[in-house]
């Protein structure tokens, strides 16, 4: 009985769209492009100087 219910199993595999290592490039390349746009927004708060000191918080 187990066999009869083993081959009646049908597995179907889809192709994915493009290749496996694709998955990574674009997955790195869009976590590189959020650091460099994080890393442009360094010393921000230091190009308001008009500020007086008591108004820069801690």
């Amino acid at each position: 009985m187990l066999a009869l219910l083993a081959e009646g199993t049908v597995i179907h595999h889809n192709e994915l769209p493009i290749p496996a290592i694709m998955y990574g490039v674009i997955a790195m390349s869009l976590f590189i492009l959020m650091a460099f746009i994080v890393y442009s927004y360094r010393d921000v708060a230091n190009r308001h100087d008009h500020k007086k000191p008591s108004s820069q918080g801690h």
